[in-house]
């Protein structure tokens, strides 16, 4: 296991820093990094929108965070510093204002492609001196916005989450959503998209044991669609609505596009599905563990433990890290596909 001695810096200079914090939600939320320096550090009034890298090591090349400077806050003991990733500038462009662009019929996304759509999206409302696009990649499949345009004013963060939640891939026996998060190349934050990764079939990037590397476990409960509208080939749609689920978990919507239906009959059914397939996949968990600094979200690992009903495969979604210069603590959010879902044709989107 390599021990975790974390380094912090600040437009590229290290900084002896007192402690920290790390965390990502995941499903296209901003990583944070909280971290005190102390009061002899000087020029706190010119820190706002510096960049910071984290490193798990001083040995590192790539850093697990590259964000910038949002908040700084000086107390009687020390300066308090709040940095976010690239997904925070996408949401609030850097300050109170959500980044934001204006679709019109001569200034549009028509025609291209999610990966396209998002890339262009991002260079318009200039955020591409954070946010980069050269790896980007695309959705499986291809889908592009001809049928319903994009126009008004809307948020980039808005149109990505609108553009993806439609691509869902149907090659396999289980359809499957396509995500986005940020990587780093060493010199940059990276947009890429990728498939939710398939718990069955996708290598196991670690093994936990409730006896080896365990040392807590919460359960958390999520939100399930119990409206889902479901759009076919040709214009085709079809609305699935839960009442009872209504009445139990809110109303809650989830639009998806899948090209293989040709009846609103069958669109309808497809959203049963999703909603049963959500239905039973509405917990994720969180463990508090001291192996898997380095895993990334959409990572599979596995668990085992003699309890069957948590034992199996599970997807990473986020981490929690507190670190300090003589040790750290690390907490693993995580979800399954649950024992059943190969029963249904599921697509998950919360």
């Amino acid at each position: 296991m390599v021990e975790i001695i974390a380094k912090v810096c600040i437009d590229g200079r290290a900084v002896d820093y007192i402690e920290g914090n790390y965390k990502y939600g995941g499903n296209l939320t901003a990583a944070e990094v909280n971290f005190k320096l102390p009061l002899t550090f000087g020029g706190m009034k010119k820190l706002w929108n510096k960049e910071v890298t984290l490193y798990l090591n001083e040995y590192d090349t790539v850093p697990l965070f590259r964000g910038w400077i949002r908040r700084t806050n000086e107390t009687f003991n020390d300066i308090e510093i709040l940095a976010q990733d690239g997904m925070g500038y996408m949401r609030e462009s850097g300050d109170k204002e959500i980044a934001k662009i204006a679709l019109t019929e001569s200034s549009n996304l028509d025609g291209l492609t999610v990966g396209q759509a998002i890339r262009k999206a991002i260079s318009l409302s200039s955020l591409d001196t954070k946010i980069k696009t050269d790896y980007i990649g695309d959705t499986t499949p291809y889908i592009n916005s001809v049928s319903q345009p994009l126009r008004g004013i809307m948020t980039v963060f808005e149109i990505m989450e609108t553009l993806l939640q439609k691509a869902v891939d149907n090659s396999g026996s289980l359809p499957r959503p396509n995500i986005a998060r940020l990587i780093d190349d060493g010199s940059n934050t990276q947009l890429i998209i990728e498939l939710e990764s398939l718990l069955n079939n996708d290598s196991i990037k670690h093994v936990y044991s409730e006896n080896d590397n365990i040392t807590n476990l919460n359960i958390i409960n999520k939100k399930v669609p119990t409206i889902v509208i479901v759009s076919g080939k040709d214009g085709v749609k079809g609305t699935f609505t839960h009442d009872s689920a209504i009445s139990a978990f809110d109303r809650t919507y989830l639009e998806i596009d899948n090209d293989n239906l040709t009846s609103p009959a069958e669109c309808v059914e497809f959203g049963a599905r999703v909603f049963e397939a959500n239905l039973r996949n509405q917990y994720e968990y969180t463990i508090e563990t001291f192996e898997g600094a380095y895993l990334n979200e959409n990572d599979v690992i596995k668990i085992e433990t003699e309890d069957e009903e948590f034992a199996g495969n599970y997807r990473i979604i986020g981490k929690d890290i507190n670190f300090s210069p003589s040790g750290f603590s690390l907490g693993l959010t995580i979800n399954r596909k649950p024992p059943t879902l190969a029963e249904y044709i599921s697509s998950k989107n919360n």
